[in-house]
Parts: structure tokens; C-alpha cells; sequence
């Protein structure tokens, strides 16, 4: 299993971030959730804006009779808006609690694979001199020759104006 690291900035560990990953881009960064939140890929389709939603809250989605609000991971952390490429796909994620988990979209550049990493090939986020607050990533991952950001979609996606927009469309929707 994965073993505990002391992060220098915050505090948390590592342990049980050892899995199944599924790897995408955001233009040259490579990110990964677990593949456990993954319902699944679905290209690109039209979606309906919702007034006054934040920006990065592109709007929602009819998939298969369910309602479900996309979110553009490229202006949640702040990246400039491209327009959508071939590549461009909607990862379907289940966040939330257990009890009452909520399916959300989330737009990215491309998915790359899946892929099995170990504990071991797993550190914490680096100390950078100042505090930042990044509850929402797992871990870094080593892999091959490069670094991938290992994301808590669950924090990612907690936000007053992301959860207000799921309430705004009630629990049977969502």
C-alpha cells in the first residue's frame, strides 16, 4: 500500500493514493483522478449556459435524461478558454458523499490513459516558500520522465458557486 509522507506545506499524506489513474491534459500539464470517480468519457455536445453561473461553470448537459452541470477544469485553474478540438472530451465524474454522490462533468483538453501507480512512485505537494492552499491535489506522480498532479476531484470541484448551481438545480436533476 501507499506509505505516509509528511507534506512540508499541508500537512496531509499520501496514504491510500496508490490506484488506477485516469490521465488527461490541460494544454502541456498532465493531470489524474482515480479511475473509482470515472463514470465515464463522452465527447463534446452542446451545452446549455446557465445565467449568472460563474465562468468556469459552462452549464449542463442532457445526458440520457439526466441533467448534469459541466465544469471547464481550464478556467477553474485559471488557464485561458480554447476552443474545443476534436480531443476535447467531458470526463463524467461521481463527487460528493457516498450516500447522495452527484454526477458533473468536467471539460479537458484530452484523455490520455489509465494508468497503475504505485505508492511509492507517489510524493506530496512541494514546500514553494509560501502558503498555498492546495487541498485539492492527492499527490505527484513520477512517472517515466515526467510529473503528474494527482487531483482530489471531490475538492476540486467544491466551490460556494459550484455547490449553490447543483442546489439551483435540485437533488432529482443532478
Amino acid at each position: 500500500m501507499g506509505e505516509t509522507v509528511k507534506l512540508k506545506e499541508s500537512g496531509s499524506s499520501t496514504a491510500g493514493t496508490e490506484g488506477k489513474y485516469l490521465t488527461f491534459s490541460l494544454g502541456a500539464e498532465e493531470f489524474g483522478i482515480s479511475i473509482l470517480k470515472v463514470k465515464e468519457i463522452i465527447g463534446m455536445m452542446p451545452i446549455r449556459s446557465m445565467p449568472r453561473a460563474p465562468r468556469f461553470i459552462k452549464g449542463v448537459i442532457n445526458l440520457r435524461g439526466k441533467v448534469i452541470p459541466i465544469l471547464d477544469l481550464r478556467l477553474k485553474f485559471g488557464l485561458e478558454e480554447l476552443e474545443p478540438t476534436e480531443r476535447t472530451c467531458i470526463i463524467v465524474v461521481e463527487v460528493g458523499e457516498q450516500e447522495a454522490p452527484v454526477l458533473t462533468g468536467i471539460v479537458v483538453d484530452s484523455v490520455s490513459e489509465v494508468l497503475s501507480i504505485k505508492g511509492s512512485d507517489i510524493e506530496g505537494i512541494p514546500a514553494v516558500g509560501f502558503r498555498l492552499d492546495m487541498d485539492y491535489i492527492r499527490g505527484m506522480a513520477k512517472t517515466d520522465k515526467s510529473v503528474r498532479v494527482l487531483l482530489n476531484i471531490d475538492r476540486v470541484i467544491q466551490d460556494r458557486a459550484w455547490t449553490s448551481c447543483g442546489k439551483a438545480l435540485g437533488p432529482e436533476k443532478v
